[in-house]
């Protein structure tokens, strides 16, 4: 399993003031849990095989992070589509969002900033 780039962790806690905050961030975080199941899981039966850096399963992480979890499935789609025998491959980092408001766990979920520390 790859690891993920710098920019896909952080070190900010869930705030118990601002779980109902980290509501409108389920489903990311739901998404984010099933892409860490499968880096966990399937993604080690395949190895170090990716052409890319970021892998596309790392790559879906931090793309589901800076952007929500419907663009970020629509960028590793895209991502996806670009992986093939004839690609030449190289370094294809996630753009990050212009103006990303939230923080990153350890593990990489998204988790809201306590006010007053943005």
């Amino acid at each position: 399993m790859s690891v993920l780039p710098a920019y896909a962790l952080g070190d900010a806690r869930l705030d118990p003031a601002g779980v109902v905050r980290a509501v409108p961030l389920l489903p990311r975080n739901a998404g984010l849990l099933l892409l860490h199941a499968y880096r966990a899981t399937i993604s080690h039966t395949y190895g170090d095989v990716c052409k890319y850096y970021p892998s596309c399963s790392a790559y879906a992480v931090g793309a589901v992070q800076q952007h929500g979890l419907t663009k970020g499935v629509a960028l590793t789609a895209a991502r996806l589509a670009r992986c093939h025998p004839w690609a030449e491959g190289g370094v294809d980092d996630v753009a990050l969002h212009p103006s990303f408001r939230h923080g990153l766990t350890r593990h990489g979920f998204v988790v809201p900033v306590p006010p007053g520390k943005d």
